[in-house]
C-alpha cells in the first residue's frame, strides 16, 4: 500500500516544464528527459496538469478527449515511455482529472448541441427566467454570468468556469459511468495517482438566485458529493491500494473535508483546501492589493491541521501550484532575503501534518513574472479581469499592479533550467515569456551550490522519510498570537519536533516556553543557531527544525 504520509508529490505544468522539440511548448518527452532531476530532489510522485486533447481555452482544463494525448504534448507512446522511465526510477505518475466540466468541443457536448436528448442530459440546461434573463444570477469564476444562452433550445447551459467549459450533470448515472470508464482506462496504463479538479462542485444543490454572493453556496459541497465520491472510489481507484488520490476543494468547509479525506470514509486519500491562500484577498475578492494577514494565515493553517487530525483526515499541504502566484513573492522577500525566506516558507509546509506538494520551480525559489504589458499575459482569467478592473474605474497602472500580484501566469512562466537563452527551456520561442531573473535563479546554478534552495528542499524531503514524527505526528500550535513568528510542535511516540519560523525581515528573540538545550537542530536556513535556555534568537526570515527523542 502506498504510504502517502511519507511521500512528496512534485507538480508539473507540462506546457512550461521542458520543451524537447523546440516548438516553444513543454511536452511529455521533456518530462522524461528531466526525470533524473526529480529523482535527485527525492519526490515520489509526479502530478501533471492535463495533457489530454483540448482547445486550451483554460490551459487544458477544458478536456475535449479524455482518452488521447494532445499532439502538442506528444503521443500515447511518449506517455507510455514516461511511465516506464518514471517507474524505473521509483517515481509514480498522478494524472489530473477534470470531471466537473468538459470542453464545449467534447463529443458529448457536440451531440448535446445537435439536439441528442441522451447527451443533452450529460449537461445542465435550464430555461431562463424571462427573455434575456438567465436561470440564476450566478457568476462564472472567470467573470460574467455562469449561464450561456443556446438559441436553438431557448435554454441556457451552466458553466461555472469559462463559457467553453460546460458543467457535467452528475445526477445522470450515465455521466458517472463514463467518468469511471475514463479512470479505469488510465489505471490500466499503470497510473498510480489521481488529482480531481474542483471535485467538490460536482453536486449542485438548487438553482436559485444568490442575493448574498456569487452563487457558490448553491453548488459547493453539494448534497450528493460524498455519495458520488464513494461510488467512484468503489468502482475504480479503491480497487488498487497503491493508488493515491487528492481532491481540489474549492471554497470548501472543514466538516466536508473530514468526509472527503477521512481514514474510513472511502472517498479520497487527501484534500487541497485554499483558505490559507486567501489571506491577501479582501473577503472572497482576489483582484485587490492588500498585504497578507499573517495572523489569519496562522489561524487557518492551525485550525485545519488540528481539526483534520482530530477527525483522522489527511491534508495535502502546499503553497504553490499552477493557479497560485509564487510564494516567495507572495509571503516572502524577493530581494535581500530571497534565499532565506524561500527556505523558511518551505520549512513551514514540509514539517506540517500532511503530504507536501512542490510546484515546479518552487524548489528553486522562482518568483512572480512582473509583466508590464497585457500582451505578455496568456491566462483567460487575467485577461478578463484586466478589462473588468478598468471597467470598475481602476487605472491601467493599478490593474497591472494587481495582475503582477495575483495572475495565474506568475506560476506558468517556463521552468528556469539554465542562465542561457530562454532559461534552457526551449530552443524556440516560448509560449509565454521567460522570467528575466533566470540569469541568477536556475536549476543548473542551484544544483552546483550546496547552500541553494534546491538542496534545502532535498533535505526537507529526506527528513520526512527519516523521522516518523514528521509523517505521523500530531501538531500543537505554539505562541499563536506572536506578530512575527510561526511555531509549532509535532509529537509522535518518543519523538518531538519543534519548528520555529520568523516570517519577517527583522531580528527578534522568541521564548520557547521550555529549555531547548536538549533539542538538536536537524535543519535551519542560517549557520550556527542562537539558542540560550528557552530563548531563541531569530534573524530575518530565520527558521529552524529542532528534534529530540525521549
Amino acid at each position: 500500500m502506498a504510504d502517502f504520509k511519507k511521500s512528496v508529490v512534485y507538480q508539473i505544468y507540462p506546457k512550461s516544464f521542458y520543451d524537447s522539440n523546440g516548438d516553444g511548448l513543454g511536452d511529455l518527452k521533456g518530462i522524461t528527459r528531466k526525470l533524473d532531476y526529480i529523482r535527485s530532489l527525492g519526490a515520489d510522485y509526479i502530478w501533471m496538469t492535463p495533457f489530454f486533447v483540448s482547445p486550451q481555452k483554460d490551459n487544458g482544463y477544458d478536456v475535449e478527449d479524455y482518452y488521447n494525448i494532445d499532439p502538442r504534448y506528444g503521443t500515447m507512446e511518449d506517455f507510455e515511455e514516461l511511465s516506464r522511465e518514471a517507474d524505473r526510477r521509483g517515481i509514480r505518475l498522478m494524472l489530473d482529472m477534470v470531471f466537473n466540466h468538459t470542453s464545449d468541443r467534447n463529443q458529448w457536448f457536440r451531440k448535446a448541441l445537435a439536439g441528442d436528448p441522451e447527451y443533452k442530459d450529460f449537461y445542465i440546461f435550464r430555461k431562463g427566467k424571462g427573455p434575456g434573463i438567465p436561470p440564476t444570477n450566478w457568476e462564472s469564476k472567470f467573470g460574467g454570468s455562469a449561464w450561456e444562452y443556446v438559441e436553438a433550445f431557448d435554454e441556457y447551459y451552466l458553466h461555472l468556469f469559462d463559457v467553453s467549459q460546460p458543467d457535467l450533470n452528475w445526477e445522470n448515472p450515465r455521466v458517472r459511468a463514463e467518468v469511471q470508464k475514463v479512470l479505469r482506462f488510465w489505471m490500466d496504463k499503470g497510473v498510480k495517482g489521481f488529482r480531481f479538479d474542483v471535485v467538490n462542485l460536482i453536486s449542485k444543490a438548487s438553482f436559485e438566485d444568490d442575493f448574498e454572493g456569487d452563487g457558490r453556496r448553491f453548488y459547493t459541497d453539494g448534497p450528493r458529493v460524498h455519495e458520488y465520491l464513494r461510488e467512484l472510489n468503489e468502482a475504480t481507484f479503491g480497487t488498487d491500494s497503491e493508488i493515491i488520490t487528492v481532491g481540489e476543494m474549492s471554497s470548501t468547509t472543514l466538516e466536508n473535508c473530514f468526509g472527503y479525506a477521512g481514514e474510513d470514509s472511502h472517498e479520497l486519500s487527501m484534500v487541497f483546501s485554499f483558505h490559507h491562500l486567501k489571506v491577501d484577498f479582501m473577503g472572497n475578492e482576489k483582484w485587490v492589493m492588500v498585504p497578507f494577514d499573517f495572523q489569519k494565515l496562522k489561524n487557518i493553517l492551525y485550525t485545519w491541521q488540528t481539526e483534520m487530525a482530530n477527525h483522522r483526515a489527511w491534508n495535502a499541504v502546499f503553497w504553490c501550484n499552477h493557479d497560485q502566484p509564487r510564494v516567495v513573492s507572495r509571503f516572502g522577500n524577493e530581494g535581500k532575503y530571497w534565499k532565506e525566506s524561500a527556505k523558511m516558507l518551505a520549512t513551514v509546509i514540509h514539517c506540517l501534518r500532511g503530504t507536501p506538494y512542490i510546484y515546479q520551480g518552487e524548489e528553486l525559489g522562482m518568483t512572480n513574472a512582473h509583466f508590464t504589458s497585457i500582451d505578455q499575459y496568456r491566462d483567460v482569467e487575467s485577461l478578463n479581469h484586466f478589462r473588468i478592473l478598468q471597467e470598475k474605474g481602476l487605472t491601467e497602472e493599478n490593474a497591472y499592479q494587481i495582475l503582477q500580484i495575483h495572475s495565474r501566469d506568475n506560476s506558468r512562466t517556463p521552468m528556469q533550467w539554465t542562465d542561457g537563452p530562454e532559461a534552457g527551456f526551449t530552443g524556440g520561442t516560448p509560449w509565454i515569456q521567460v522570467n528575466e531573473n533566470h540569469d541568477r535563479i536556475n536549476a543548473e546554478a542551484e544544483l552546483a551550490d550546496e547552500d541553494s534552495i534546491f538542496h534545502y528542499y532535498r533535505r526537507l524531503i529526506e527528513l520526512r522519510k527519516t523521522y516518523d514524527v514528521i509523517a505521523y505526528g500530531d501538531l500543537e500550535p505554539l505562541d499563536i498570537h506572536h506578530p512575527s513568528v510561526m511555531a509549532y510542535k509535532r509529537n509522535w511516540q518518543q519523538e518531538k519536533l519543534l519548528v520555529v519560523c520568523n516570517f519577517y525581515g527583522k531580528e527578534l528573540t522568541w521564548q520557547a516556553g521550555e529549555d531547548v538545550a536538549e533539542y538538536s537542530c536537524i535543519l535551519g536556513n542560517y549557520p550556527q543557531q542562537q539558542r540560550d535556555g528557552g530563548s531563541i534568537r531569530l534573524r530575518p526570515y530565520e527558521c529552524m527544525v529542532l528534534y529530540r527523542k525521549g
